[in-house]
């Protein structure tokens, strides 16, 4: 087949515009471009009230925690619990969502009393959630309350033997709901049927987050800080929207709160462990925004709960001097360098598996296992496989005859609902939309993969498998300008439910294509309008296809810097031969 034949790469679909009436007040109040109030309405935002709310982000918007149900018990509880001077246990997951968790509930816990600490169980030998020999651990140090942050929702065991032996529980968590809640004194969890937040998405550390501005309204209301000024929960947002950002939350309503105001404390790097952290990405200095803390500082935090320890992410995150962060962040990256390693060597064993499979295009889902990978990198292998396929994907570490696995969606894909019908054969599981991890027998394995295809063939069409590029705007290139992309950055932080601009412009030229880099083509798009700069990354295999070719082409136009100077350059997402 010919390269010809192989464009456009994905499914292109062209997103509906909103109601003109709306787009043309966005313009006149906001003073932007036809096409930024195009992206605005494309993003769900239906009114000039939300509007405001939406390129405006302010704490002032942020909703009460006590909507939540059973924020007032929690709260309450560990208010006996400080003021009976009872010990106290912060128990989070080992991603970056449940160490940054676990970092804000310590860090202002500590400041009201000396009788807490923090746990992570270890990714291998403990695994997720909640264990009975750790809980034994706590009864015997005296510990009184547990908190759960980024799990616990699930551990309805577990936290039945705590209370038998003496041991309250709050938790904390944002995971899918099974059949019961646990018997623990607060479940704070907006998933709950019964709680009235309207904000459903937050990540763990989104919860935790509105847990503390719970607690600091309830102890000012008591006069526990008298005089003194009590604490200042915006320094707490850089390390939540890493948290954010790392769970992959939707950056919408009070994600994108955290997010935006978050990114702009940790471009300030006023924090020595986050500042330490960009050093050795070698961004310090740099603008940081969702695209450089996903690809550079949230990895590294990662890293430490998937192949080391999440306790020396923690320890960087609390780190008060640079002295003491700049070692931790070094570890940090020794970590990630052996993870992305890993994760090269699995993928590549991965495709050559399915290199071997003709019927691909049949599968509905990929599901892979092996005793030689690590379980703290499969599910950044399954993401990958998502990505380059559009299937729903497990990967699975073995180890004396059990699997431990992790799965990615696509988005026309409930995974953890998919896992409810196939608990007859997992050991356990646990989850939300997009991710899930699961334990089942080795010997169940390729039932289990039948059984999910088979689930997945039943709700899911395949045209909808297919990777979709979804476009915001048809434009021509003389409309992209800096001034366009300057504004564009109102609508940043980009990322899960708010994404980077997609846009397309028809019938144009590439202009002297060349190989740069690794696989990428350098190119002049070209119209008889305008003419600007592009790249289109990995891409290289095409170079022939669009050397000469009439081509339709979805990209997101960006601010180059190079040598103290600016340009407007292309982001080449497809291209179509036009006939």
């Amino acid at each position: 087949m010919n390269e010809h034949a192989k464009l456009p790469v994905t499914q292109w679909k062209i997103k509906d515009s909103g109601p003109k009436n709306i787009e043309e007040s966005l313009v006149r109040e906001f003073g932007v471009h036809p096409i930024i109030s195009q992206l605005i309405l494309n993003r769900h935002v239906d009114s000039l009230e939300n509007a405001h709310r939406y390129l405006r982000p302010s704490l002032n918007d942020l909703l009460s925690p006590f909507l939540m149900q059973d924020m007032k018990k929690g709260v309450a509880r560990l208010l006996k619990a400080i003021y009976d001077e009872e010990d106290i246990v912060i128990y989070g997951d080992y991603d970056a969502d449940g160490i940054t968790s676990v970092v804000i509930l310590y860090k202002f816990i500590k400041q009201l009393t000396g009788r807490v600490s923090y746990y992570i169980p270890d990714r291998v030998q403990e695994g997720y959630g909640l264990k009975i020999p750790v809980i034994d651990r706590f009864k015997q140090k005296n510990v009184k309350l547990i908190v759960t942050v980024d799990c616990g929702i699930s551990d309805i065991e577990q936290i039945a033997y705590a209370k038998s032996v003496g041991i309250d529980t709050i938790v904390l968590d944002h995971h899918e709901i099974a059949d019961q809640l646990p018997p623990a004194v607060a479940c704070i969890n907006p998933n709950r049927a019964d709680c009235s937040f309207p904000f459903k998405h937050l990540a763990g550390v989104g919860i935790a987050f509105n847990f503390l501005i719970a607690l600091r309204g309830t102890l000012r209301k008591e006069g526990f800080w008298k005089n003194a000024e009590y604490p200042n929960l915006k320094e707490f947002l850089d390390v939540v929207a890493l948290g954010t950002i790392g769970d992959i939350a939707p950056l919408l309503g009070e994600n994108r709160i955290f997010a935006r105001i978050g990114l702009d404390l940790i471009t300030e790097g006023r924090r020595p462990g986050i500042k330490a952290l960009k050093e050795v990405s070698g961004i310090d200095g740099q603008l940081i925004d969702s695209f450089k803390a996903s690809f550079c500082l949230i990895p590294r935090i990662n890293a430490a709960g998937r192949i080391a320890s999440p306790l020396d992410a923690v320890e960087l995150l609390l780190a008060e001097t640079m002295e003491e962060a700049r070692p931790i962040a070094e570890k940090l990256d020794l970590h990630n360098r052996r993870r992305q390693a890993m994760e090269k060597d699995i993928l590549n064993e991965i495709l050559g598996q399915l290199g071997a499979k003709p019927d691909l295009e049949n599968i509905n889902a990929l599901v892979f296992s092996s005793e030689k990978w690590h379980p703290g990198v499969v599910g950044i292998v399954a993401s990958r496989l998502v990505d380059l396929f559009s299937r729903p994907t497990f990967v699975i570490s073995l180890k004396d005859g059990v699997g431990k696995g992790s799965g990615r969606s696509v988005s026309d894909f409930n995974i953890h609902k998919g896992l409810q019908q196939c608990a007859p054969l997992l050991l356990s599981y646990g989850g939300h939309y997009r991710a899930a991890g699961i334990s089942i027998k080795e010997d169940d394995i390729d039932e289990f993969a039948c059984m999910l295809d088979e689930i997945i063939r039943n709700s899911v069409q395949s045209s909808e498998m297919v990777s979709q590029t979804l476009i915001d705007a048809e434009c021509r290139l003389q409309d992209i300008s800096l001034d366009l992309i300057r504004q564009m950055s109102m609508l940043a932080p980009f990322g899960c439910e708010n994404p980077e601009p997609v846009l397309c412009s028809r019938n144009i030229k590439a202009s002297s294509p060349v190989i740069v880099g690794n696989n990428h083509i350098k190119m002049r798009m070209v119209d008889d309008s305008a003419s600007l700069n592009a790249i289109w990354f990995g891409m290289g295999k095409y170079l022939g296809a669009i050397s000469s070719a009439n081509l339709d082409v979805v990209f997101s136009p960006q601010i180059n810097y190079w040598n103290g100077s600016s340009d407007v350059q292309l982001k080449i997402r497809d291209a179509a031969i036009v006939a």
